[in-house]
């Protein structure tokens, strides 16, 4: 069975289609789930802290509806339009962008307390395009320079990817310890039985000793960084974080609505009469 990523871009192989099928798929749920658990282990946060993660290729959304029932707040970067579209429509909490990772991030250094990847690395190992650029040395190289800039210090990322031979192995890791700013970085390989794919786990941890001034070691305004998370936290218990299906009323679904056409979605029912009137149960 072939590989994904050898069939295309990313962007292009995950339409609206597999989209769907992914993110509806309970055996990658499982997988997803599982994975996400381990990456958080790894990654060893501090307990009852109100921590900002990165999700790199957050996909529709699957790892970060477990930082959030996990009570972390996290922005995810995804390549896929139609991955994305799907996670807002499932009204993940965290904040969403449109990048390619292989072209570097471009937060503000010192952002995020830490970054966990899901089966993502592979998509670096391919070529979207003949340009001397686009290499996987160079994408590679773009990718992990300017993820340790916008991780704290210290802080600590997580990779889960499937290397498809050793020297795949090789090229990541050898590429991941080039900047100066990662002090161990450890792998380890558990097999999966089924299908017979090799995944492979690397945690770096990271000392971003060319910082700016103020995010490298203590950050001045971490009390105010602290309230302006708790304040959130504060509004979501207050105001419940999402409303059940039973208690859907009509001012939250033409809100809904108003936003999915601000959005350009197509196929968003008309406004009427109707909207939101309880239906009799059908016996």
């Amino acid at each position: 069975m072939s590989r994904p990523e050898d069939q295309g871009p990313a962007e292009l192989y995950y339409g609206d289609a597999e989209a769907q099928k992914y993110t509806n798929n309970s055996r990658i749920q499982k997988i997803q789930a599982e994975m996400t658990h381990r990456a958080l282990e790894l990654l060893a946060l501090p307990p009852d802290q109100p921590l900002f993660l990165l999700d790199i290729g957050c996909g529709s959304g699957l790892s970060g509806e477990i930082l959030d029932e996990l009570g972390y707040i996290w922005a995810g970067v995804d390549i896929a339009p139609s991955m994305l579209q799907v996670a807002l429509e499932r009204e993940v909490e965290g904040d969403l962008f449109l990048q390619d990772i292989g072209q570097g991030f471009g937060f503000r250094p010192g952002s995020f307390d830490g970054a966990i990847s899901i089966s993502v690395l592979q998509w670096l190992l391919t070529s979207p395009s003949s340009h001397p650029n686009d290499t996987p040395p160079a994408r590679l190289t773009r990718f992990f320079t300017t993820l340790y800039a916008v991780l704290r210090n210290p802080s600590r990322a997580v990779f889960q990817f499937y290397p498809e031979t050793d020297d795949q192995i090789t090229l990541i890791t050898t590429i991941a310890r080039k900047p100066a700013s990662v002090v161990e970085l450890s792998s380890t390989i558990p097999i999966h039985a089924r299908h017979a794919k090799c995944s492979s786990v690397s945690c770096m941890d990271v000392d971003n000793e060319g910082l700016p001034r103020g995010l490298n070691g203590e950050d001045p305004n971490e009390e105010k960084r602290n309230v302006t998370f708790e304040r959130r936290r504060a509004r979501e218990r207050l105001h419940g974080k999402k409303k059940k299906k039973g208690g859907i009323d009509k001012e939250w679904i033409l809100k809904k609505k108003e936003l999915y056409r601000q959005r350009g979605k197509q196929d968003v029912p008309n406004d009427s009469k109707y909207t939101g009137r309880r239906r009799k149960p059908v016996f």
